[in-house]
């Protein structure tokens, strides 16, 4: 993991150069909800470039972005040269990276999981079934919402979705905390302006 003000320098040179190629810094007039869906979509695709699209969430953003034709042409606007290369990255790599490891224990778990089913109905009371059978569903639940709020999270094993969870999370706290200290900055700037 890089060191959270590296992360935030490089995330807002990557946000203000989008901002740039959207058409920011000249004076022409766009709606509220065009500047709105402008800058959203740029500050995704910084926080995604960041990355350099080799996590699933990133690319999952690079992707979502590069839906409809005018978020495309946006998108690459904003993500200017490094759009190919990024695209290419996320086009090329799976959806999820899962090691053979991984693959081998959810193999082995399922094939020892009947056998060990039949046993442990015999053995246990229906009490100790129902609050496992309950504790299951509130895990499987928590899983999904978690899937749902991830990009790209739908297409991850459970452990792959943690690591990335992990890993967009510290994303997303660089990128507030840079929004706060823009939004600040040009707080005091329209005070000293006036």
């Amino acid at each position: 993991m890089r060191h959270p003000i590296s992360l935030k320098q490089e995330f807002l040179k990557k946000w203000i150069l989008g901002l740039q190629r959207c058409g920011f810094s000249s004076k022409k007039s766009t709606s509220i909800m065009e500047r709105k869906k402008a800058i959203k979509l740029s500050a995704d695709l910084a926080m995604a470039s960041t990355r350099n699209g080799t996590t699933c969430w990133s690319r999952a953003l690079i992707t979502n972005a590069s839906r409809d034709h005018e978020s495309k042409i946006l998108a690459q606007q904003i993500l200017g040269p490094e759009s190919q290369s990024l695209k290419k990255a996320s086009s090329t790599m799976p959806p999820v990276i899962c090691s053979r490891r991984i693959r081998s224990k959810k193999i082995l778990k399922r094939s020892c999981s009947s056998h060990v089913r039949r046993v442990r109905k015999i053995a246990l009371p229906q009490k100790v079934l129902s609050a496992n059978s309950v504790a299951k569903r509130l895990v499987q639940k928590r899983t999904n919402i978690l899937k749902s709020l991830v990009p790209g999270g739908e297409y991850m094993d459970d452990i792959s979705l943690i690591e990335e969870t992990l890993d967009y999370i510290a994303y997303l706290r660089a990128q507030v905390d840079v929004m706060r200290f823009v939004a600040s900055a040009s707080e005091v700037v329209n005070q000293n302006s006036d």
